[in-house]
């Protein structure tokens, strides 16, 4: 009886943890869906319109906690709730699509160096480095080819016109998300190396 027991004794085990780290993701996404929404903010004088907020944060940390796959359904979870929620039309519709695969880029890069290395200092730094350069690259791309035609139609927002293509793209683009990727990056280690402590019982317990 006793190997039964002790499967039966695992398989609790594995439920709990699951039931832990679907409770976690939850708890996670909701925070994100709040930073959201507050505080947000613009970085770049002549560009309103590109705000910064800290959603990501939670985000990178479920992503360090539990795994890459739950840190994108944390940042997916949090960008459905927006829309459901806290949906501001056009501007979200568009935006919220591509922030998704602006943030899991950086969030993919920041993991796969922290991985490869062990979470250091050293290698929070070169992950933030190279994944704000990674979003970047991505969010000049989709600007160009999906999201300034998208707000041209169907927020009545001609990029083109109004400011001219390559100076959003050069002047604004490329700044703001040099400077977004920097900041969340940073923002994200100084709130991991506060709890990592914490954070590592944490994953201890739920891996």
């Amino acid at each position: 009886m006793e190997p039964i027991f002790l499967l039966s004794v695992l398989g609790d085990l594995r439920v709990m943890n699951k039931t832990r780290r679907l409770t976690i993701v939850a708890l996670l996404s909701a925070i994100s869906f709040v930073l959201m929404i507050f505080p947000q903010f613009p970085i770049l004088p002549g560009a309103s319109f590109l705000k910064i907020d800290f959603s990501i944060v939670p985000v990178l940390l479920g992503a360090l906690i539990l795994g890459l796959k739950q840190g994108y359904a944390i940042l997916i979870l949090r960008s459905v709730l927006k829309l459901l929620l806290n949906n501001e039309g056009p501007g979200d519709l568009i935006g919220i699509p591509m922030n998704i695969i602006g943030m899991a880029t950086l969030i993919t890069i920041i993991i796969v160096i922290i991985n490869r290395k062990q979470v250091t200092k050293g290698s929070f730094v070169m992950g933030g480095l190279l994944g704000t350069v990674g979003l970047t690259v991505v969010m000049v791309i989709l600007n160009y080819i999906y999201a300034v035609p998208l707000y041209a139609v169907f927020a009545n927002f001609d990029i083109k016109a109004t400011i001219g293509m390559t100076k959003y793209i050069v002047g604004m683009v490329v700044p703001f998300n040099l400077i977004e990727g920097f900041i969340l990056s940073a923002v994200s280690a100084l709130v991991f190396f506060s709890i990592r402590h914490v954070l590592a019982r944490m994953h201890s317990q739920l891996n």
